[in-house]
């Protein structure tokens, strides 16, 4: 076998496992949080922008992929099923928060109050336990002041960070918000 077909034998391969990767990945997003992902107020995040072009629903599933990685690369042990639905529930504020007509004037600053907003929605249509309610209200640490108190939500806070700069300067492409 020559060189170049060692190079395409080695990109196939490396191919390969990122499909089986993503396949887990989205096994496990289907697993632990089916009811979230099939509801129809977590379809209508589809809506509304968050970074950049990025919708809301496609940042939360990016938190929610890296979440997992993080915790697999780390090796940390994170309990799983609240891993995923803290991620995918830590922006549920179900508004457009870009359209300060939909915000009254006094909680215009998004950044502080929507951890606080997505808490009461979730908590409206889901069973929480104290870590995803931790990782929802958390993860805008430090401007949650009181920094998460477990892995889970250290992981989500970390991996929201990460996509919320990739998004903004562009490097994770949106695709808009989508109609319904």
């Amino acid at each position: 076998m020559n060189l170049i077909d060692r190079l395409r034998q080695k990109r196939r391969e490396r191919i390969r496992r990122l499909y089986e990767r993503q396949k887990r990945i989205h096994a496990l997003l289907r697993e632990h949080g089916s009811d979230i992902l099939n509801s129809e107020n977590f379809r209508g995040t589809r809506r509304h922008i968050q970074h950049g072009n990025m919708t809301v629903y496609s940042h939360v599933m990016n938190v929610a992929r890296y979440s997992l990685l993080l915790n697999k690369k780390l090796g940390l042990g994170c309990d799983k099923h609240d891993l995923i639905r803290g991620a995918l529930l830590h922006d549920y504020f179900l508004y457009d928060w870009h359209d300060k007509t939909q915000i009254p004037q006094r909680k215009r600053l998004h950044g502080f109050w929507h951890p606080g907003i997505a808490l009461r929605n979730a908590e409206r249509e889901y069973k929480l336990t104290d870590r995803q309610r931790e990782i929802i209200r958390k993860h805008m640490w430090p401007l949650s002041v009181v920094p998460p108190t477990c892995r889970e939500a250290w992981v989500v806070t970390t991996a929201d960070k990460y996509c919320s700069l990739m998004e903004t300067i562009g490097l994770h492409k949106g695709h808009g918000a989508m109609a319904s």
